[in-house]
Order: C-alpha cells, then sequence, then structure tokens
C-alpha cells in the first residue's frame, strides 16, 4: 500500500507538468483552429474556414513543399555527413575515440543565433566565401545565390542539426559487437562485405532516428530561415510566426500549427515503427 500510494505522489507533479504545459496548450491551439476572426477580433464561432483556406491557397502549399524540401535536403545531407564520421569515430579513432565524440558534442554547447549568425558572415556579399572567391578570381562579383536563399537555409541548417543525425548513428555502431566483425574477418570476408552485411543492417535504426531527428528539426525551424533565407527561404514556421504577430489571424496559425503537430507525430510514428522493425530484424 505504501509503495503504491508513494508511486501515485510520485506521479503528480510530472502529470500536472505535462497536463499544465502540453495538453492544455494543444487543447487551445485545437480550439482556436476552429474559431474565426472578425475586424481583428477572434470570434468563437465553430468552422471550418481555416481549413479550407490552407486547401484552397496555394500560397500555404508552395511554402509546406519548400520546407519539406529543405528539410529532406537537410537530412540527406546530414546522413552523408554524420555516418561516416560516426563510423570513423567508432571504428578507427580507438585512441582519440572520447575527444573526437566530445568535438562533435561541443559545438551544441554554442548559441543558436551564434551558429547562424556566422553562416551569415560567411555567405554575404562582403563575407569571408565571396572575398576570398574574388581575391582568388574565381568570381568578379559576390555571388547572391549565396545568402538569403534556400541553400543558405539548408547549409545552416545542416551545420546545426548534423549533431543530431550523428549521436544516434553513432550510438548503434558502438552496440555492434566486435565479435562479430572479428568472426567475419577469421572466415575471410572482406571489409566490403563486413560492412555491407554487418555494420550497415546493424546501424540502421540509428540512421532512421538520425534522419527523423535532423527532419522534424529543421521543417518547424523558423530562426534560420529568417535571419539567412530571405524571401525565397520563407518556411512553414516563418507562416506561423506572422500569423501569430502581425497578422494577428490567430485561428488560421493554429490551424497550421495543428496541422504540421499531426504531420510530425505521423512521422515519428512511421519512424519507431520502422526502427522497431529493423532492430527486430537485426535481432
Amino acid at each position: 500500500m505504501y509503495s503504491r500510494a508513494y508511486g501515485r505522489l510520485t506521479a503528480v507533479p510530472p502529470l500536472a507538468w505535462v497536463t499544465l504545459f502540453l495538453f492544455l496548450p494543444y487543447a487551445f491551439l485545437f480550439c482556436f483552429s476552429f474559431w474565426e476572426i472578425r475586424a481583428q477580433t477572434i470570434v468563437h464561432n465553430w468552422t471550418f474556414d481555416n481549413y479550407r483556406q490552407l486547401l484552397h491557397n496555394r500560397v500555404y502549399l508552395d511554402v509546406l513543399l519548400r520546407s519539406a524540401r529543405i528539410a529532406a535536403g537537410v537530412t540527406l545531407l546530414a546522413l552523408a555527413l554524420g555516418f561516416p564520421l560516426a563510423y570513423f569515430v567508432s571504428f578507427r579513432a580507438s585512441r582519440h575515440k572520447d575527444l573526437l565524440y566530445q568535438l562533435v558534442v561541443i559545438p551544441l554547447w554554442v548559441s543558436y543565433l551564434v551558429r547562424a549568425y556566422a553562416w551569415k558572415t560567411i555567405l554575404g556579399s562582403d563575407g569571408v566565401l565571396n572575398t576570398l572567391l574574388m581575391y582568388g578570381g574565381v568570381v568578379h562579383h559576390p555571388l547572391s545565390f549565396l545568402l538569403y536563399s534556400p541553400f543558405a537555409v539548408t547549409l545552416t541548417l545542416t551545420h546545426i542539426y548534423t549533431p543530431f543525425a550523428f549521436l544516434p548513428i553513432y550510438a548503434s555502431l558502438e552496440q555492434i559487437p566486435r565479435s562479430l566483425i572479428e568472426a567475419a574477418e577469421d572466415l575471410g570476408a572482406s571489409r566490403l562485405r563486413i560492412f555491407r552485411t554487418i555494420v550497415f543492417p546493424l546501424a540502421l535504426p540509428g540512421m532512421v532516428a538520425g534522419a527523423t531527428f535532423a527532419f522534424v528539426l529543421s521543417l518547424g525551424d523558423f530562426l534560420a530561415p529568417l535571419l539567412i533565407g530571405g524571401p525565397n527561404g520563407v518556411m512553414i514556421s516563418n507562416l506561423v510566426v506572422s500569423l501569430f504577430g502581425a497578422a494577428y489571424d490567430w485561428p488560421l496559425g493554429a490551424a497550421i500549427s495543428l496541422c504540421m503537430l499531426v504531420l510530425v507525430v505521423t512521422l515519428i510514428t512511421l519512424a519507431e515503427r520502422l526502427q522497431r522493425s529493423l532492430q527486430h530484424g537485426a535481432a
């Protein structure tokens, strides 16, 4: 009886915290998405007009597709950079493994704004990259597409979220029994075959987790597009911020936010099921 009462008592604070700061805001968001705004006043009149506007207004669909393309590009680049780095740290850097791991994690301690502004300094018309290109005679005029473009947003988000893809991949590689690799080597398997039949399949759950982190975080990002995206780099989160801010259209902003929430939860659920199936298949 004491243990059950103690368990229920200790469960009250986290449940209250989740209810107050998670479920209630989502409930308010759900209600706002079905209300409407008239003369800059929110009217509690239940309607589906906000969702109809999302379906019929081409602007929102274009921004959502652009956000998905940028997030997909960031995910692919993060995996392309994170997997080789994780493989090298896990299997090749035995003496300096801890040091290299810390060098990957330490950038996460730096402020997000500092890293975003650093790329703004690098990619600007008078930035480091354009200055070097003009000094070397590669170009005669600053490259305008480097900043305030989807390219700049993709590059910045890749730099910011690659560690989030690296960490689960590294964890999966570290869990691979080295005895399997040693047995395969004793049986005469080449490095390529060991990688193809042992390392890569067992690393797939970590790659799925890393891809999920990179895609979801990139899809919901709004600071990098705001700082270096420009008009062509606006993402769906920037529209939500604008609707809740200057436009004062909270019902439409809530409808977009709720659709994004459903999309993200669906992606996370599918990724979790895929990860479990890969883990069971590897087992």
